[in-house]
């Protein structure tokens, strides 16, 4: 297999949500009840949810794709000042063909990964109203005109098993089976822990009707900095390995014993780190099982493992060269566009030097087949054959995408810190303070 004849699929990116987003899915009347994108007095721009006197704005880091790299920060904060591709459709899939890339999963930005910002809401028929009109425009406006492009992923409120459970049942009649979910519920402001029993009407409904729960870094364990002097490139470094304590404690979730159709995909943590944890999940099994009483259904939890959860990388060519010890049917890949840490336009260039020399049915498995399989879908069936779906053809239809980077429009782009040494957690949460 050659670069160009990978087909791609990504299982992590991110949408910024456009102004225009709940127009079409409120009547006149419940919008003025919604959260509103607001341009202030500074002219940065953020959303705001009168209502419920709540407003959040949107972090630079999060879409800095197609600028150069010596202006990645805390800005753009405004719509107009990031690539089209993060908030029309239609252009990120003009992105995607540039970068080889055919399908995607897609989370939400200003109301966090998984949605929990509506959460806070005391108006709770309200939110639940809100968060239905956030899906609609996801899976009616984001996704459908683009058939096989994007995986619908749906966000609940959570705040209520049975007003989640309502909301899940109405997102799958319209074809969607995949929510994100926080990996850990309790942190995220839900009234209790995956362990308790409140949730076993979810897992049932989506072992049922086999929907993918999709947890994201950031969603669950805090990944926090060692001090304010400690470079912001420390941190960064850490980011993705924080998603082990996630892990671990959603591998003890007694449900996957009961119900063999519950999956997690796990996003942005990399794999690398994979081997050591199950190693180190059958080893506690082995030497302190007699104590700690954990139940495994007489499986080990390597096994329970690999039976339920999809994990995914951007760069790690040590979890690809060491596949078999991972597990080769639990690897995907993700874009992560617009976000800082994405390689686009260079996405197959990148990906391929991850998986080059491996066997033919290994990239195609990392590449898009564990996704295919683990979501249930099959775009290259539904756009005709792979020949109409690989990088080279996906690149063909993207011949006068401008891919070229462009600096931020305007005054923002500047130095965070101070220019002779190295940036630090503290700078950055200086002018994240003064985006507030």
């Amino acid at each position: 297999m050659q670069m160009n004849d990978m087909v791609i699929a990504s299982v992590d990116d991110h949408i910024i949500e456009p102004p225009t987003m709940f127009d079409q899915h409120l009547s006149a009347e419940h919008r003025k009840y919604a959260p509103r994108y607001v341009t202030g007095a500074d002219g940065h721009a953020f959303w705001s949810w009168d209502h419920e006197d709540m407003r959040t704005y949107n972090i630079g880091l999060n879409a800095v794709v197609g600028r150069p790299k010596e202006e990645y920060g805390t800005e753009p904060m405004n719509i107009d000042q990031m690539r089209k591709g993060t908030w029309d459709s239609g252009a990120r899939i003009d992105d995607m063909n540039a970068s080889g890339m055919l399908t995607s999963v897609n989370f939400p930005t200003f109301c966090s990964f998984d949605g929990s910002w509506f959460w806070r809401a005391k108006d709770k028929d309200n939110a639940a109203r809100v968060i239905a009109a956030y899906n609609d425009w996801h899976i009616d406006e984001w996704c459908a005109p683009h058939r096989g492009r994007y995986i619908p992923t749906a966000i609940l409120p959570l705040w209520d098993v049975q007003t989640a459970i309502r909301e899940l049942q109405r997102v799958i009649r319209k074809g969607c089976r995949s929510i994100s979910f926080p990996s850990n519920p309790l942190n995220q402001g839900a009234p209790a822990s995956i362990h308790d029993e409140m949730w076993e009407p979810l897992w049932a409904l989506c072992d049922d009707e086999q929907v993918v729960l999709n947890c994201h870094i950031g969603t669950g364990q805090p990944a926090a900095f060692a001090s304010g002097a400690s470079p912001i490139s420390a941190w960064i470094t850490s980011l993705p390995m924080a998603i082990g304590t996630d892990a671990a404690d959603l591998l003890h979730l007694t449900a996957l014993l009961r119900y063999p159709n519950l999956k997690f995909s796990l996003s942005e943590g990399g794999i690398g780190w994979i081997p050591y944890m199950l190693e180190r999940a059958d080893f506690v099994y082995r030497h302190h099982g007699a104590w700690v009483r954990c139940q495994w259904g007489g499986k080990l939890p390597s096994e329970v493992f690999r039976e339920h959860f999809l994990c995914c990388f951007i760069e790690d060519r040590f979890g690809c060269a060491n596949y078999q010890a991972v597990g080769e049917d639990l690897i995907a890949y993700e874009c992560d566009y617009p976000h800082s840490d994405c390689t686009w336009p260079s996405v197959a260039e990148e990906l391929w030097e991850n998986v080059k020399g491996l066997p033919t049915g290994v990239i195609d498995k990392i590449t898009h087949g564990n996704v295919f399989s683990f979501f249930g879908v099959d775009p290259v069936a539904e756009l005709g054959g792979r020949d109409n779906c690989t990088v080279s053809a996906l690149r063909a239809k993207a011949l006068n995408v401008d891919v070229s980077e462009r600096s931020l429009p305007g005054k923002d782009a500047r130095i965070i810190g101070q220019a002779d040494r190295a940036v630090t957690c503290a700078d950055v949460q200086v002018t994240l303070a003064e985006r507030k």
